[in-house]
Order: C-alpha cells, then sequence, then structure tokens
C-alpha cells in the first residue's frame, strides 16, 4: 500500500485518509447529509479499491485519487453527494485554473504593459494597477460572483464592465459644480474655500473631477458647465474680461490632460455639458472652452480630455437668430478640425420633455428618468452596465426565433447579475467614497453618515444592458 501521493503542482506529500473522508462529508453535508459514520466507511472502500490498483512502486496522484472516490459513491448509492463532490472538485480546478491565468497574465504585464484601454501608459503605477486589476477579477470570478454569472462573461455570453471593480465602487456622476465652488469642499486634506477669480473657478472644477474620479471606476461630467461657471462669476467681486476668462478655459484644458493621477498614471475621464446658458458670460465661457479647444495643447495637439457635449435646442442655439446659434456654429467648426465637441439633441423625441436637463457622459451615459426621485442629471449617474454579445448568440442558435428566445434568457440574466452587483455595492459605506458621499455629491446623501450604507442612495441610480455587434449579427 502506497504512503504518499503527488500533488498537482508536482510535490509528493504523506499520504491522508482523513482529507478522504472530510471531503466526502463536505460533499454529504451539501446535500443534507450529517451521519459521518457513512463518509468515514465509504473511505475505507476507496483506501480497498486504491490498494487493488497496486501502483508497482508509482505514486498516485491526487486526480487518480479523486477519480475513485467518485466511482465508490455512485456505486454505494450516494449519487446526489457524487454530484455535490464533482462540482466541489470542478470548483476547486476553477480556482486552480484562475492562479494560473492570473500569474501567466502577471508575468506577461511585468514584461510588456496591456494596452486593453488606451489611456493606461507603460509607467510602473500602470503595471501595478493592471496586476491589481488582474487579482480582483480573479477574485470575483471564483469567489463573489454566482456559477452563471461567472460562466456566462468567461464564456463571451456577456461583458460585466469594469469587473475588478464589481464590490468596491460605482460607474460613473453627473457632479453639481455650482454647488461645490459655491460652498467650498474638502478633498480629505483641508478645505477648499469658494473662488474669487474665474482662474482659481476652473482649477478647482479640475481638482473637483480628479477628487471624485478616486472614487469611482467611470467618467466625471459636469451636466450644466457653462451656467454653474455664470453662476458663480456672478458672485465673484470682479467679472473677468475675455481674455481672463479664456486663460482659465484654457488651463481647465491643460489640466485635465495632464493630471496623471487616476489608477495607473491615468488622466480623469471627464466630460463638460454645455451650450444653453445664453447669459454673457455662460456664452463667453461656452467661446473661451471652444477656443481653448480649436487652439489645441502646446504644441497644437488634439486635446483628448475633457469630452465636450454640446447641448442643442430650438429657441436656444439650433437655428439662425435663436441666441447661441453663433456658438453651435462655432462648435461645429471646432467639431470639424478635433473631433470635439460631440452634440447632444434637447428636442429629439426621448429628451424634449426634460427641457435642456439631460446630460450626456463622454461614453453616451446618458441619465435622465428616475422612479426614486426627481428626474434631472445633477447627483446622479450609472452605478454598472453588462453587455450581451449578439453575434456570439447569433452563431449559437442559426435561427431567428431561437435566437429571440435565447436573448431573452440573456436578458435576464443580464438584470439578475445588476441587481446582484447592486447588492453588493449597496452594502458599502458612506466612509467607503469619502468624496463621492462625503462631499454629498449623489442625489440623496445629504443626510449620510460615515457609517451609514449607501443602498438608498444609490438608488437614484441607474443599472444598465447594453450590446455589441447589432450590424455584424
Amino acid at each position: 500500500m502506497f504512503t504518499e501521493i503527488r500533488k498537482r503542482d508536482g510535490r509528493v506529500v504523506p499520504f491522508d485518509a482523513e482529507k478522504i473522508t472530510d471531503a466526502i462529508f463536505k460533499a454529504a453535508k451539501a446535500v443534507g447529509g450529517e451521519n459521518r459514520k457513512i463518509a468515514e466507511r465509504l473511505t475505507v472502500q476507496v483506501i480497498k479499491e486504491l490498494a487493488k490498483k497496486g501502483y508497482n512502486g508509482v505514486i498516485p496522484t491526487v486526480e487518480e485519487i479523486q477519480d475513485v472516490v467518485e466511482k465508490v459513491l455512485i456505486e454505494n448509492g450516494h449519487a446526489r453527494t457524487a454530484k455535490a463532490y464533482i462540482l466541489y472538485r470542478d470548483k476547486r480546478s476553477r480556482i486552480r485554473e484562475g492562479k494560473s491565468d492570473l500569474m501567466d497574465t502577471v508575468k506577461e504585464i511585468l514584461i510588456e504593459t496591456s494596452r486593453e484601454n488606451a489611456n493606461v501608459s507603460n509607467s510602473p503605477s500602470a503595471k501595478m494597477l493592471q496586476i491589481a486589476s488582474a487579482a480582483s477579477k480573479s477574485y470575483y470570478l471564483t469567489n463573489l460572483l454566482p456559477e452563471e454569472f461567472a460562466q456566462a462573461h468567461i464564456s463571451g455570453a456577456i461583458h460585466i464592465h469594469d469587473l475588478d471593480y464589481y464590490g468596491k465602487t460605482l460607474n460613473c456622476l453627473q457632479i453639481d459644480l455650482y454647488k461645490l465652488l459655491s460652498q467650498g469642499f474638502n478633498t480629505g486634506y483641508g478645505y477648499i474655500r469658494p473662488p474669487k477669480r474665474i482662474a482659481s473657478a476652473a482649477a478647482q472644477a479640475a481638482i473637483i473631477l480628479q477628487s471624485n474620479q478616486n472614487d469611482m471606476f467611470g467618467g466625471q461630467s459636469f451636466p450644466h458647465f457653462d451656467r454653474a461657471m455664470a453662476q458663480i462669476i456672478a458672485e465673484m467681486p470682479r467679472q473677468p474680461d475675455e481674455e481672463e476668462i479664456f486663460q482659465a478655459m484654457e488651463g481647465l484644458v491643460y489640466n485635465l490632460n495632464t493630471m496623471h493621477s487616476r489608477a495607473g498614471a491615468q488622466v480623469p475621464f471627464s466630460s463638460l455639458n454645455f451650450g444653453t446658458d445664453t447669459s454673457e458670460m455662460g456664452r463667453a465661457v461656452s467661446k473661451a472652452l471652444l477656443k481653448a479647444f480649436e487652439k489645441g495643447l502646446g504644441r497644437g495637439e488634439s486635446p483628448i480630455f475633457p469630452n465636450l457635449v454640446f447641448r442643442t435646442k430650438k429657441g436656444v442655439n439650433f437655428d439662425p437668430g435663436d441666441p447661441n446659434y453663433d456658438i453651435f456654429q462655432y462648435a461645429l467648426k471646432v467639431a470639424a478640425k478635433r473631433l470635439n465637441p460631440t452634440f447632444s439633441f434637447m428636442d429629439s423625441s426621448f429628451n424634449s420633455k426634460y427641457g435642456d436637463e439631460v446630460a450626456y457622459m463622454g461614453c453616451r451615459t446618458r441619465v435622465i428618468a428616475n422612479r426614486h426621485g426627481e428626474a434631472v442629471s445633477a447627483g446622479r449617474g450609472n452605478i454598472a452596465f453588462v453587455s450581451i454579445n449578439l453575434p456570439r448568440l447569433a452563431l449559437q442558435t442559426r435561427d431567428i426565433n431561437l435566437f429571440f428566445v435565447e436573448l431573452d434568457r440573456l436578458l435576464r440574466l443580464a438584470a439578475r447579475q445588476l441587481l446582484h452587483r447592486f447588492e453588493i455595492i449597496g452594502n458599502l459605506r458612506a466612509k467607503d467614497l469619502p468624496f463621492l458621499m462625503g462631499q454629498k455629491l449623489y442625489m440623496g446623501s445629504e443626510n449620510l453618515q460615515p457609517d451609514d450604507p449607501i443602498k438608498e442612495v444609490i438608488k437614484n441610480g441607474t443599472l444598465s444592458i447594453g450590446f455589441i455587434g447589432l450590424a455584424e449579427t
């Protein structure tokens, strides 16, 4: 009879029959069994079966022993226990494979940073981000996600976006800029008082985007940038002239393209919605921002950030004679040169009932309807999102009727996955997101205490299901 076994990593260790008993009993308990004596008797039979094989000096492997355990369980009428054992064995196998894949991924990252995200550089902090990201994804897939969600993601049926942040934070936010500028705010190391000059206001706007970016994995946006700046300028002791406004907007653009403070040495993923404020200062800010983009960075490079989202609306800027029509024409000229701004249409059928309230992220996330509160953009954002792989589904089904049956199944699965993620994130405490919740940026967070869970507050956010490959399908 052998006295040693060979582990999966090649190590030879003493044979311990107690471990077989433990594994059998654990599987039995999973299906309602409570008698360890039965597990001990089955272990004796497993050892007898192993003895029959002889091995003739060859050290048996863990896999060979587990095969015999399954055989003995089935032959002795313990089919349900055998199934539980097989499932447990499969789960352990997936965890081992995940660890192996993780080590391979880390090795590749150390050789050269993955460029899956074009915003991530090859710097040491970028490598650290990607190693942490790979470890986090591996953990969530093997330890947190229910099997059906993990398998759907691994197979490519769905894609759970930003899986590495699954239980850590939310996606994106439309930030009420005027509220923070007028009241002042605290980034964690001291209070920043309201600005007295437009240059200070623009600098603080960049700090706000940067600070909240560190609490979230997705984009940061101001829903009414021109309006907020006009409001804060009106409270300043002196009104800035055209050149001062331009210098402030140019400084903002420079800052948002050079503040490599986000994880992985990335700059904040920033967006500014503007174009419908018709006040003198609102118009001046819009024109100066467009001028800064038209000029480009120091050597004429096209700014990557912020994403500019220019609102269009009849009676405001869309038609000749509208008060901001000239700014709309200028925005078109700048877009032709810089591919920025993009344009949002407030008169579209799904936006018109909200006036000019609808705001977008640079990634096109739209937040407006609200089942739990006021239908506005400020103070709200997307919590998480998942995409369905349509071409894969079409290739699998090859029948239009079956395609829609399976699509319905995937839609339901995606909805369950999003709700699961919502419940996980909802257990976070306000103190876990110190700037986002501590400075009361999120709608409904005004009365949160540091140890309060955020679930009720983030009900004002959205959960999104998207798709890829519609044209190919």
